[in-house]
């Protein structure tokens, strides 16, 4: 039985970011979409049903903590593994991102692209 291709869901409006990200990811053998916002970016979620969420902070229509929140009140929604890709490192929003069950915090300038994807594939394969 072929191996099932896992799906990302990358949720940036930074175009350059998101793009390479997109790019990396697909090259890496996985099945992709991406939201500009954050309202998308939930509405994408709870239909795309992706295996894992990329989802950075400062967004337009709603930032990530806020989609964040919303996503943990739906039953199916609350089992998606999230990573916060972020250039904010602050403490507070740190914490309000672990309270709401996300896996891993990164900061932007911090990771390559690759090493976001070993992190992915640590996640879900």
């Amino acid at each position: 039985m072929p191996k099932k291709i896992k799906k990302i869901l990358i949720i940036e409006d930074d175009v350059p970011i998101a793009s390479a990200l997109n790019n990396k990811l697909a090259f890496s053998g996985y099945k992709t979409s991406v939201a500009s916002d954050g309202q998308m970016g939930l509405e994408m979620a709870l239909t795309v049903k992706p295996d894992l969420i990329l989802l950075d902070i400062i967004m337009p229509k709603m930032d990530g903590i806020t989609m964040l929140e919303k996503l943990q009140k739906n039953k199916e929604g609350k089992e998606i593994p999230v990573i916060i890709l972020t250039n904010l490192s602050d403490a507070e929003m740190v914490r309000k991102a672990q309270d709401n069950g996300v896996h891993d915090f990164l900061i932007k300038s911090d990771w390559r692209l690759e090493d976001v994807v070993k992190k992915i594939q640590e996640k879900i394969g």
